[in-house]
């Protein structure tokens, strides 16, 4: 785990593309494997709109080529099997992605826990010093008063 400023972490990202990224406690870029990185791009190449718009191009393209004339003919059978093939490694790459998330959840959860624990004991040795503080107060004070009746008893 970093104890990196986030400006440091983010200097040293080359292109975060989630908040997660510049977080102190999560391992980013050059601390990750390279399936990690891998499950990272997949995660967020097959998850968005740009790849929901780039395959119903390539199926409306390969049905306009393909009709009743190109390579595969109507009921599209090396389609099925491309789109066949595709269905069985989104499942496992799912996986993976979301593996990759619960990891990154982990070390986010990790880095909170250990930031409340010295929190925690931040905050229990500023009470200890508030109380001893306020016990030399009322100590000043009590000298202060005792300093105050001797001089009065000499007026």
């Amino acid at each position: 785990m970093t104890t990196q400023p986030i400006s440091a972490v983010t200097e040293s990202t080359s292109k975060p593309t989630h908040r997660w990224h510049r977080h102190p406690g999560v391992r980013s870029s050059g601390e990750l494997t390279l399936g990690e990185r891998a499950a990272d791009r997949m995660r967020n190449s097959m998850g968005s709109w740009g790849f929901v718009f780039g395959s119903l191009t390539f199926l409306a393209l390969w049905m306009a080529l393909n009709g009743n004339h190109g390579f595969d003919k109507y009921p599209f059978i090396l389609l099925n099997l491309v789109l066949s093939c595709l269905a069985a490694l989104q499942g496992a790459i799912l996986l993976i992605a979301a593996k990759r998330s619960d990891q990154i959840s982990s070390e986010l959860a990790e880095h909170d826990y250990a930031t409340d624990v010295r929190s925690q004991e931040l905050l229990e040795q500023l009470v200890t010093n508030f109380e001893a503080l306020t016990a030399q107060h009322e100590e000043l004070h009590r000298e202060l008063a005792r300093v105050n009746a001797q001089l009065e008893a000499r007026k």
